[in-house]
C-alpha cells in the first residue's frame, strides 16, 4: 500500500503555527510606541492579535495607554514598524517545539510542503532565510503572491499547486480554519499559536497541542474523506 503522504500537499501558516514570532513583532512594537513615550506592551497582550497585522497592533497599543494616533500618522508608523521588524527578524523568533523535526519526516515521506500566509512575502521569506528552513518548502505564498488571500480559498490553492490528492492547511486561527473550511480540505489548528478566538471554537477537522500527533492525525483525516 502507498504512504498517504506522497505527493499529499500541506501547506502551513506561519506566524503562530511554524514559528513563535510574536517576541520580535514585540520588540518591533515597543520600540515604535516607545519613540512616543509610551510604555512597553506585554507579549501576552499581543500573542492573540499576531494575525491581525501591524496596523491593528499599533493602534491598540496607543487605545490601550488611552493615546490618540491621528489617522494620518498610522502609515508611517506602519513602516517604521516594519523596519524594525526585518532589521532583527529573527533576533528572539523560533521554531515551536518539533517543527523542524516534523518537517523533516513528512518530507522523508514524500510530502509536499508550503507555506500559506498573510504576512507579507518579503518578511516570511527573510524570517525562513534567517532561520535557515526556507530550503524546506517549494513554495512560499504571502499575500502579494496570490489573487487574494486568506481565508480566501485562492491563497491555499496557490501554495499546493499541483500537489495531492490528500491536502491539508495547518494553522492556529480563524483565518486558516476558514480558509480550509472554503477550500474544502482538512484543517488542523496548534494551540500554541495565535487566536482572539479558543482554538477549538474555531471549527477545524482537529486540534492539537503540539506536532508529534500530526502526521497519524492527517492520516486519519485522509482515510475519513477519501
Amino acid at each position: 500500500m502507498s504512504d498517504c503522504f506522497a505527493g499529499a500537499g500541506i501547506a502551513f501558516d506561519l506566524d503562530g503555527t511554524l514559528v513563535d514570532t510574536a517576541p520580535d513583532l514585540v520588540r518591533a512594537l515597543n520600540a515604535v510606541v516607545g519613540e512616543d513615550g509610551l510604555g512597553g506592551v506585554a507579549i501576552a497582550d499581543v500573542r492573540a492579535m499576531v494575525g491581525r497585522g501591524a496596523r491593528v497592533l499599533i493602534e491598540r497599543a496607543y487605545a490601550a495607554q488611552k493615546r490618540h494616533l491621528e489617522s494620518g500618522l498610522i502609515d508611517s508608523k506602519v513602516a517604521r514598524f516594519i523596519d524594525i521588524y526585518r532589521a532583527g527578524i529573527a533576533d528572539l523568533s523560533q521554531p515551536f517545539p518539533g517543527c523542524l523535526e516534523l518537517l523533516d519526516k513528512l518530507a522523508e515521506r514524500g510530502a509536499r510542503l508550503s507555506v500559506c500566509t498573510n504576512k507579507p512575502s518579503i518578511l516570511a521569506d527573510a524570517l525562513l532565510d534567517a532561520l535557515d528552513m526556507k530550503y524546506r518548502f517549494e513554495r512560499i505564498i504571502g499575500p502579494d503572491r496570490t489573487e487574494a488571500k486568506k481565508p480566501d480559498a485562492a491563497h491555499f490553492w496557490s501554495a499546493v499547486d499541483d500537489a495531492g490528492p490528500n491536502l491539508a492547511l495547518i494553522g492556529d486561527s480563524i483565518t486558516d480554519a476558514a480558509c480550509a473550511k472554503a477550500a474544502g480540505i482538512p484543517c488542523v489548528i496548534l494551540t500554541h499559536g495565535y487566536s482572539e478566538i479558543p482554538h477549538h471554537a474555531l471549527g477545524a477537522d482537529a486540534v492539537l497541542d503540539d506536532f508529534g500527533s500530526l502526521p497519524d492525525t492527517l492520516a486519519e483525516l485522509w482515510q475519513g474523506r477519501y
